[in-house]
């Protein structure tokens, strides 16, 4: 028995579960996994293991740009470093807008380490694809829990069961990092492109305008990686309380339309136009505060940049770690950039992919 497994058995132990039947789960793109436990008494039930040195550190709030450059890209980004307080802190807060976020019924935050409620294997992606008649009625859903979300001002700290979490913003510092890592990384992926610094430097003029108004415009509690994968369906549950949400210890304040793009332009599955449409309708018309087109305008920039960002992220986790099943995936992320690109406000950035990376470098 290694040592993070005695950690895991010890910890068992203390919540009362040392005779819990284990299955670890699949893995995904992070440095988590998990384990699904049925007790003695028949609950099914989660266990959540983060070891806390497994990452470069959270961004402390008084750091400077230039300081988080120098700790990595978790400071960068803004991101948890998947640390289990900032889950149980998330949790807290969503479950407080009468949001369905997992129950934590153990945890050792410096250990890393949380037993957490079982939603269940109804993610939206595998519900879908058996019952693909009902993508309107759940994608409505999740919008109304976006609605939900937005509803109340964004705290500037996070209470859990494992002690105060900052939620920070996704500010410039931010979102110039994750757009840089489309220049860092599509051209090891795509030897063939050349990027000078002149190329560089037109890439920072492009995104610039978008990046400035993304971060003015954070105003919100975003989830941060809202889509099909992360979303479970809870049909016994009432109104937003039916979507149930995972993977949201990286929340931050955000543009309110950072959700509905990983919601509407998911990278792992086709959502109709028309359903996108009336998707952005629905979330409008719950906020007439916003103006229409000023936030439409703002979430095909958003998007477009999001987009870079996450070819950036594939290509890293191609080149990087070795991970060749992120390929399928970029057709339909490219595809996504390039409907975005065809708003004139963003001719600049498209012009920018028209010289730099041709079209038979898009793959």
């Amino acid at each position: 028995m290694n040592e993070r497994e005695a950690e895991r058995v010890e910890f068992l132990e203390r919540a009362g579960l040392s005779r819990a039947r284990r299955e670890p789960l699949p893995g995904d793109a992070s440095t988590r996994r998990y384990e699904r436990l049925t007790a003695e008494d028949g609950r099914s039930l989660m266990l959540m293991d983060q070891a806390p040195a497994a990452e470069s550190p959270p961004c402390d709030p008084a750091w400077s740009p230039e300081r988080r450059r120098a700790e990595g890209w978790n400071a960068v980004a803004r991101l948890s470093a998947g640390r289990i307080e900032a889950f149980a802190a998330v949790a807290d807060h969503l479950r407080g807008l009468g949001l369905s976020a997992p129950e934590i019924v153990a945890l050792d935050a410096s250990r890393g380490l949380a037993v957490l409620e079982d939603f269940g294997d109804a993610l939206f992606a595998r519900v879908l694809e058996a019952e693909p008649e009902r993508e309107r009625e759940l994608y409505l859903a999740a919008v109304d829990a976006v609605i939900a979300l937005h509803a109340t001002p964004p705290p500037v700290v996070l209470t859990g069961p494992g002690g105060d979490w900052p939620l920070l913003t996704y500010d410039e510092t931010a979102l110039k990092g994750g757009a840089n890592l489309f220049v860092e990384w599509w051209p090891k992926l795509e030897p063939s492109i050349a990027l000078d610094a002149e190329a560089f430097a037109a890439w920072d003029r492009a995104w610039a305008p978008i990046i400035a108004r993304g971060a003015e415009g954070a105003t919100v509690v975003a989830h941060r990686d809202f889509h099909a994968e992360n979303l479970i369906w809870l049909p016994e549950r009432d109104g937003a309380a039916r979507v149930g949400m995972i993977d949201f210890q990286d929340a931050v304040r955000a543009h309110p339309a950072w959700d509905l793009i990983h919601l509407l332009q998911d990278a792992r599955r086709d959502v109709p136009d028309s359903l996108e449409r009336l998707a952005l309708d629905h979330y409008l018309a719950a906020r007439p505060e916003v103006e229409r087109a000023a936030f439409l305008s703002e979430y095909r920039a958003l998007a477009a940049l999001n987009e870079a960002r996450i070819l950036g992220i594939f290509a890293r986790l191609i080149i990087r770690d070795g991970k060749p099943r992120y390929r399928q995936f970029l057709p339909r992320m490219w595809a996504h950039l390039t409907a975005n690109l065809t708003d004139p406000a963003l001719a600049e950035v498209r012009a920018w992919f028209e010289r730099y990376v041709p079209e038979e470098s898009r793959a």
